[in-house]
Parts: C-alpha cells; structure tokens; sequence
C-alpha cells in the first residue's frame, strides 16, 4: 500500500507517538512510505530511522497511484491536504496531533497496557476496513478573473470575506439571483456543512450534521442586528460583491488568503467533486459532547 504522509510540524513532546505509528505501519510489511519533503526534513531525526521510498512537496509531485493519504496534525493541517489531493479521490484520514480536532479525529496512544488496545485503528487502516465520508467542498469564481495564479480555488470548510481594517463593509448577496437585505457586518462567510463546527461556530452559525445538503450564510459581526445566519440549499449559487471606505477586503479559502478589491463579484457553489474523507472512530455526535461539552451541566453530573 502506497502511503502519502503529509504534516506542516508537530511538537517534539509528540515524537514518541509518530514514532509507533510509523513503527506500527512499517512493521506490517504492507506500506511504501512517501513524505511531504519539508515535514520530513523538520523531523530531524526525532523520531528515530523513518521508511522512505520517495517524496512529495506539492500536487504535481505526489504519486499518481497513492492509496491512501495521511494527514499528521491538527484541522489546519487537514484542509491543507486538499490542495495537494485535490480531486484524484485518495482517501485522506486525519491523525491527530494537534488540539480540538472534528476532521483528524484519530489519536495515537501511548503506554504498554493501551498501546495495541487503543491503536486497533491502525490495522483498520492497513487491512481497508473504514468507511469513506464523501465531503462537500465549496467552489469560488471570480467574475473578473483577479483570482491569484497560484490560489486553489476549492475550501472544505468556508469561504470569508472579512474586513481587514477597521471599517465597516457593505456586503451584497444573491441566491440564485434573489437579492438578500443588504449586510452592514465586518465580513461574511459562506460555510459547508463540515465547516459548521469550525469558523461559523465561532461567529454564531449553526451546527449541522456533515452529510447535510446545505450551505451557511453567516454575517461576521453584523451592525444590523436584525440579520441573521441563513441556511440554503447546497445547489444554490451565491454571489457577493461589497463596498467599504477601505476599498479592499480579505477573501480567505479555508486557511489561505488573498486581498480582494472592493467592487469584485464573486460567486460561490457546491464543487463538482468531493473529498473522501476516511472515518476513522469518527461519530460526529459524540465528537460534540466530546469537543464541545455538548449538554455539560451540573444539574447532569450524579451525586455522590
């Protein structure tokens, strides 16, 4: 099994658990080990001897025929890899080694007495035995084609455009030509349903489940208090435009950014492809009490 092992760095107190998990792969005698270069190299030996049959540093160079890729980091980390996987549908899985995490929601163990009991994901891995999630991704079109060369235009979680001084932004919306009340907000941000639990949480959008056919229209600190977050179909094309005394804002693709200028139309809808996403001990419900406290009260806890 062809392995892509994509990270950005992960903490030296980690070392020890990506250490197994390599030692666990190797050991099987089924895996062909190719890294990220750069991840490779800011290892420095860490972590003991790593297999290596090959490199990658970008989608070009990734190997045409990798079964399966694993993405060793946080959340951030996570959304990176659909640049580089793009649309070939390798099965990405999340390893966590980061904080709270809803998309890299399997963890090494350590310790002698949980080391094979805790780790029965690994094998799942090795033998094919999970589930593949089939992600919605956002798609961004620019009318006047001002798009970065080098920018991906795809987002696994949203698409924000987000003052980037303290003015105000006036913000224009159609759904499928349906003009919406105008927005006075420090920005907006159209999520997806796996991107519910991440940036429009925060700004107070609601969560959805990550099989949901929908997308989020969420204001960022909106000044008219009347408006509220919007839940749309996911066939729906959602088009943007603003104005603002600073003429420029920030459109953000997950965690990628460029300046956006005032006066710029955009258009927003549902990628023609998905991301397979590898469901690792992932239960999205569980990940809520578990992440969020979801329910956490002390009227709840038993008494002693």
């Amino acid at each position: 099994m062809k392995i892509a092992f994509y990270g950005r760095k992960i903490d030296a107190s980690d070392f020890e658990k990506l250490s197994l998990l390599i030692s666990k792969l190797h050991t099987s005698g089924k895996v062909r080990f190719y890294w990220y270069r750069p991840f490779y190299d800011s290892l420095n030996g860490g972590v003991g001897d790593i297999p290596a049959e090959g490199f990658f540093t970008s989608h070009a160079d990734l190997p045409r025929d990798t079964e399966l890729f694993l993405a060793l980091g946080g959340d951030g980390t996570f959304l990176e890899s659909l640049t580089l996987v793009r649309d070939r549908k390798i099965p990405v899985a999340g390893i966590n080694f980061g904080r709270l995490g809803f998309l890299t929601t399997a963890y090494v163990e350590e310790g002698d007495a949980c080391r094979e009991k805790c780790n029965l994901w690994i094998d799942r891995l090795l033998r094919g035995d999970y589930e593949i999630e089939k992600r919605s991704l956002l798609h961004l079109e620019c009318r006047s084609g001002i798009l970065p060369e080098d920018f991906y235009p795809y987002a696994l979680n949203e698409i924000a455009i987000q003052r980037i001084s303290p003015v105000m932004m006036e913000i224009e919306i159609a759904v499928d030509g349906d003009v919406l009340p105008r927005y006075w907000a420090d920005g907006i941000l159209i999520g997806s349903a796996t991107g519910s639990t991440a940036y429009s949480l925060s700004i107070g959008g609601p969560i959805v489940t990550p099989d949901s056919r929908v997308l989020i229209i969420a204001p960022v600190a909106p000044h008219n208090l009347n408006i509220r977050p919007l839940i749309v179909p996911d066939s729906s094309r959602i088009e943007i435009s603003f104005r603002s005394r600073q003429r420029t804002g920030l459109l953000t693709a997950d965690n990628r950014s460029f300046d956006l200028p005032q006066g710029e139309r955009i258009t927003i809808s549902k990628a023609s492809f998905d991301l397979d996403c590898v469901s690792v001990n992932n239960n999205f419900i569980e990940a809520l009490h578990q992440k969020l406290l979801w329910g956490e009260d002390r009227r709840n806890t038993p008494r002693s």
